[in-house]
């Protein structure tokens, strides 16, 4: 498994790109996407939207028109794809398959986890490929994403850090914003954002 990526737009939103077997999915692709996209794929077959925040599906209907590929969003979150909670002018994107909770796909056989870790949106997903989870705004090094953002949920937020605290594999986690990690080094702090979520 290959992995490239990019930060994208203002708020630098890490688009990734990640090939096996000579595939390419494309995972959040941010402001401006498409040409780095276009440069660095020679068969994309799938583009997959951890949420549906501005920044992680800009693109999105800039490759469906170029590329002609389905894409894959959890189902919470696709009225995002029409009208941006944020007030942001995004261009809309309708997507192909709706992912139900934690949903296993096989994309062309390649096999991928969504996990839905809900509470920054009500659709936040993670997405597991082998061992690496590409985290979106769940988790980040050392930090979680939002939770006081329309839709956003400190409620739900706190109950998916619990189910991700009872995770007893590793991963690598590559985040939609800064550096990567592991999931053992985030479950350390998880106490301490569960009880930031509660007191605020």
């Amino acid at each position: 498994m290959e992995i490239k990526f990019k930060p994208m737009g203002a708020t630098q939103t890490n688009c990734y790109i990640v090939t096996i077997d000579n595939k390419d999915l494309i995972i959040d692709p941010g402001m401006g996407a498409l040409s780095w996209i276009k440069k660095n794929t020679t068969n994309p077959i799938a583009i997959l939207n951890t949420h549906g925040h501005f920044d992680h599906v800009w693109s999105n209907d800039a490759l469906q028109d170029a590329l002609d590929i389905p894409l894959y969003i959890q189902k919470d979150d696709a009225f995002m794809l029409d009208e941006c909670p944020l007030g942001q002018n995004v261009p809309e994107s309708t997507a192909d398959y709706l992912v139900n909770g934690d949903e296993k796909l096989n994309i062309q056989g390649i096999e991928i986890q969504y996990r839905q870790f809900a509470g920054h949106t009500p659709g936040n997903s993670i997405i597991e490929i082998k061992d690496v989870w590409f985290s979106g705004d769940f988790l980040f090094q050392q930090s979680i994403g939002r939770w006081d953002f329309p839709f956003s949920s400190g409620e739900k937020m706190i109950k998916s850090l619990e189910k991700a605290m009872k995770i007893e594999e590793d991963f690598t986690i590559y985040p939609g914003h800064g550096m990567s990690t592991t999931l053992k080094e985030e479950q350390k702090v998880m106490p301490y954002w569960i009880e930031t979520v509660q007191n605020s």
